[in-house]
């Protein structure tokens, strides 16, 4: 079977991938006509695709997270790679194809991260900052191991929100040790909790995020987080005017540095400014990553990637 990286514009295939997105659309055709706007993926990759002349029984046959086995055509469409899907069908028992075949994960067991995480917690020396980080913890436990980072942007994979929390703490423990003047344990703990809240903010299945929630919409991972930490303090009677819940709170606040990136303040104590760019560092070498793995490597240049300003990165040929 060729995986989507593999595809090339005038490739004709045959296949099964997973239906990571469908939405039911109109043509402009007078009268309109009922069509599929659908993203195929697999373990590999994802690319858009269309599925013209839908009938009323597709439209009970077809949903997002399906597996099933396509025959298309891959053209250029506004100089990017699309599939025209001649024939689809839902995948079949008999068919010996499973939906985890089809899941992209983080490239470390999402258990053993977490695992990780929680020995980074418990390293944590200061008593009351750890117990706000365990009490944030214990709100996403469940859903840590499995849930993605973000929808489209950076590590948005199973076990993504994980991965991405362990390779801060390593850039983490790198800077305090070069940098002694940060206090580690309040690093540790802004490390952890600046996204804890995605989980909350996010709906997905198998590490693919099908929408916002209404909480993740109305107030967003940044606030519902610092509100954890206010809930935490309360909980444990630490008073919320002390600088440990404060400074918790402005990490997590600030991370995003700018107002239109979604935090209500800059970065202004020395562990804010190093979680800022520790965070801003990994998401943007894990999306140059993640387009130079998906990009077939007969391509010199991958596609344009949004949140690197719509740059393409060339792949140097050394």
């Amino acid at each position: 079977m060729t995986q989507i990286k593999q595809l090339k514009p005038q490739d004709e295939f045959e296949g099964f991938y997973l239906l990571k997105e469908l939405e039911v659309r109109q043509t402009n055709a007078t009268p309109p006509k009922d069509y599929f706007d659908i993203v195929l993926c697999d373990s590999s990759g994802q690319l858009p695709a269309k599925f013209w002349d839908v009938s009323p029984a597709d439209k009970e046959t077809f949903f997002p997270m399906g597996l099933v086995k396509v025959r298309g055509l891959v053209h250029l469409y506004r100089e990017k790679p699309q599939i025209k899907i001649a024939k689809i069908r839902p995948a079949k028992a008999e068919d010996g194809v499973s939906l985890t075949d089809f899941i992209r994960s983080a490239p470390i067991d999402s258990n053993d991260l977490v695992q990780i995480i929680k020995r980074t917690m418990e390293s944590i020396s200061d008593e009351e900052t750890r117990k706000i980080v365990h009490y944030c913890i214990n709100k996403v436990e469940e859903r840590l191991p499995s849930y993605p980072a973000a929808k489209t942007h950076h590590h948005a994979y199973y076990g993504g929100l994980a991965y991405h929390m362990v390779r801060m703490l390593e850039l983490g423990e790198f800077l305090c040790k070069q940098r002694p003047f940060l206090n580690a344990d309040l690093l540790k703990a802004g490390i952890i909790l600046h996204d804890i809240a995605k989980p909350e903010e996010m709906n997905a299945e198998m590490g693919i995020v099908s929408d916002y929630s209404n909480t993740g919409k109305l107030i967003g991972h940044i606030a519902l987080a610092s509100g954890w930490i206010v809930e935490a303090a309360v909980r444990l009677g630490i008073p919320l005017e002390s600088e440990k819940v404060v400074g918790l709170q402005h990490l997590v606040l600030s991370h995003h540095n700018l107002g239109e990136w979604g935090s209500p303040v800059q970065p202004q104590t020395a562990e804010a400014v190093a979680l800022h760019f520790i965070d801003a560092m990994d998401a943007k070498l894990q999306m140059v990553e993640d387009a130079l793995s998906t990009t077939p490597e007969s391509e010199e240049w991958t596609p344009m990637i949004r949140g690197l300003e719509n740059k393409a990165i060339y792949r140097l040929k050394i």
